[in-house]
């Protein structure tokens, strides 16, 4: 949502049931929807308001764009290469979680982001068999 939060996740398949199955969860019925030409979103068009942009001819057609999820993505794809270097696909959705998180209170400060950071995990437990996805055997 341009001026909203973004909201990603790891799919198993890239296919086009896969996908609309993502958009509808987090899209009501009936909104405006923009996209690249892949063919995967080819299905959106009775549900939604599709705009498509042909990346093999143009970035911006009037307010036409998917700029602001590809700067996200963008941002996702450099913290992974440059910081994590390696990621594991097991711990993927967390990486984007935190990135998700970064890119969504970018317009706070350091403190105000740390406040929020505390508020979303007062009162929770973590454990480690559940941050790392399996049993460890000890």
């Amino acid at each position: 949502q341009r001026g909203g939060k973004v909201i990603a996740k790891t799919v198993r398949s890239r296919d086009a049931v896969t996908i609309r199955n993502f958009v509808t969860d987090g899209a009501e019925a009936g909104s405006e929807v923009m996209t690249d030409e892949w063919r995967g979103y080819h299905n959106l068009h009775d549900l939604y308001t599709h705009q498509v942009i042909n990346h093999s001819v143009e970035y911006v057609k009037e307010n036409v764009h998917t700029n602001n999820i590809e700067n996200f993505w963008s941002l996702l794809k450099r913290t992974i290469k440059g910081t994590y270097i390696s990621v594991s696909p097991a711990h993927l959705q967390k990486y984007i979680e935190e990135q998700v998180f970064r890119f969504n209170e970018r317009q706070g400060n350091d403190q105000l982001r740390f406040v929020r950071l505390i508020e979303s995990i007062s009162g929770k437990r973590l454990t480690y068999t559940q941050l790392i996805g399996y049993e460890t055997g000890r």
